[in-house]
């Protein structure tokens, strides 16, 4: 809100547009840019470290040293056409490429061999993207007749991957909503949780690493939107069940006091002591009635649980029937 400090930090020396940009995974000092003008820059903060560095460009696979500035691997001949994205797995023993042939490789970099490959992963000519997940499966996002089922957006989707909770989070460029699906090894394996909606589209869209979550808030997941004039931070939580504080129209209060305790303490100071074992049998009628509306509240939660596992069931039932 209100107009930038002109002292705000910036990071200038491409002569053209910013294509790309990622931060370091292992170092929060480094950036890595990519631009129109064929270059990709390393900016490093109070400490240098030496990375390795993927960078495509020419039907290419090139991996730098970042801290000597040289080509330490380069793969050439393996993709005939651009390549639309590169992923390394958990590990850094293999590399994942979605290439314009509609085709996914997975490269072992240091044999400078493909171990795997698919053609036509999507029937679409758009680009597509591919992630690795936790368990060494691979994961596409692209264009074909069961995605524009789903969804009619002609935004490339743009897979962010949490290998903690093995949920995908899927974001389109000129799109206004973030739909995130959990990865399972049971079948259809890709299930679909919610969407989270905006009124604004969204231009790009960063992944905060786990480093800068608070997790405190619960928080699970941190995306920065970038608008047209501004860039929005987006949270993703889940309380904790012990964190739960019930509001306070939920407790169980006695408004009103009850008649009957009154006439008992009168007829008892009457009679005297000898029928003041006759007064807890109206307390009892209490305790009993407490009971009850105990029961009915639990049967209506039972109900409603009921209902939303009908629902879900439900749920799964229609998206079988879109895919």
């Amino acid at each position: 809100s209100g107009r930038i400090d002109k002292a705000y930090p910036t990071v200038c020396g491409h002569t053209g547009p910013v294509l790309d940009i990622d931060w370091c995974p292992h170092n929060d000092q480094v950036i890595a840019s990519g631009s129109e003008d064929c270059t990709v820059m390393v900016r490093c903060g109070r400490s240098l470290r030496t990375d390795w560095l993927l960078a495509c460009c020419d039907n290419l696979i090139i991996i730098w040293n970042v801290g000597t500035g040289e080509a330490m691997i380069q793969l050439e001949e393996m993709h005939p056409d651009v390549i639309f994205s590169a992923c390394w797995n958990r590990n850094g023993s293999l590399i994942c490429t979605a290439c314009k042939d509609k085709t996914i490789r997975v490269i072992d970099p240091r044999k400078e061999e493909i171990v795997g490959e698919k053609e036509k992963a999507h029937d679409g000519a758009r680009p597509m993207r591919a992630i690795f997940l936790a368990d060494g499966n691979v994961f596409t996002t692209g264009f074909s007749r069961m995605m524009h089922e789903m969804d009619t957006s002609n935004g490339v989707l743009l897979p962010f991957y949490d290998p903690d909770t093995n949920v995908v989070y899927l974001c389109g460029k000129g799109d206004s909503s973030i739909r995130y699906f959990e990865i399972t090894d049971e079948a259809p394996f890709v299930h679909y949780l919610n969407t989270f909606t905006t009124k604004e589209p969204q231009r790009g869209m960063g992944y905060m690493p786990k480093r800068g979550l608070d997790v405190n808030k619960c928080e699970i997941a941190r995306f920065y939107k970038l608008h047209e004039r501004k860039c929005e931070p987006i949270i993703m939580t889940v309380p904790r069940k012990n964190g739960y504080v019930p509001g306070k129209n939920r407790d169980l209060k006695v408004v009103k006091k009850n008649i009957l305790d009154n006439k008992l303490s009168k007829n008892a100071e009457k009679r005297g002591p000898a029928n003041k074992s006759a007064s807890p049998t109206p307390s009892r009628k209490n305790e009993a009635k407490l009971d009850e509306v105990l029961k009915e509240i639990k049967s209506l939660k039972d109900l409603v649980s009921s209902q939303e596992k009908r629902i879900i069931q439900l749920e799964e039932q229609m998206s079988k029937i879109a895919i």
